[in-house]
């Protein structure tokens, strides 16, 4: 550009020594002249130059997928739960409150990815009531006539010493005394105390 304008400068002295004016003249001519063709060659610059586009971020706004699951049975806090679609049933069962006490997980696969409006039951504590509390006895049980059931309702003897003393009787004959019930397998000082009152021969 600056050439440019120096060629300019020299033609143009050429021509303004030619012509038959003031020296103020043929300056006033000349700096005219060098002003419109700046602003000529800064109007073709312009135009060649590409506008610069600058691309913004667009936020992006990530919606969570979830599942929708019903967690019941022996669980804390049982009901219709949310969670992320890759969960798996122990995140269920721990937003339903956790297993209850005596709740059993055992058949429940803990690791399986849940689907949408499954349901996942917890098998609860199932308390079983010892025979003694349905069977309501007038007195002392006769230790050589008892069948399994009534051995079972004494207290602290469940099914299995109940059948161990109707074998060990079956096998050995009538017990001579009460005593003799301590000749029985698991049947101690400690839970014999607690049958002597409650059974005679």
């Amino acid at each position: 550009m600056n050439q440019l304008i120096q060629e300019y400068k020299e033609h143009a002295q050429d021509w303004l020594a030619n012509l038959h004016f003031s020296r103020a003249h043929k300056l006033a001519l000349l700096s005219i002249g060098l002003i419109v063709l700046v602003a000529s060659v800064g109007i073709v610059f312009r135009g060649h130059s590409q506008p610069v586009e600058i691309a913004l971020p667009v936020p992006s706004i990530v919606v969570p997928l979830l599942v929708t699951v019903d967690v019941a049975g022996g669980v804390n806090a049982p009901g219709v739960y949310k969670l992320p679609i890759s969960s798996r049933v122990i995140d269920a069962i721990t937003a339903a409150g956790g297993v209850k006490k005596g709740g059993d997980v055992s058949d429940v696969n803990l690791a399986r990815i849940i689907k949408d409006g499954e349901q996942i039951y917890v098998q609860p504590l199932i308390p079983i009531a010892s025979a003694h509390f349905a069977v309501k006895r007038s007195g002392p049980i006769n230790i050589n006539r008892a069948t399994i059931s009534d051995f079972d309702s004494l207290p602290g003897v469940g099914p299995v010493i109940a059948a161990r003393i109707f074998s060990y009787r079956k096998t050995n004959g009538p017990f001579m005394s009460v005593e003799d019930l301590q000749k029985v397998s698991g049947i101690g000082i400690a839970k014999f105390a607690q049958l002597k009152n409650q059974v005679s021969v």
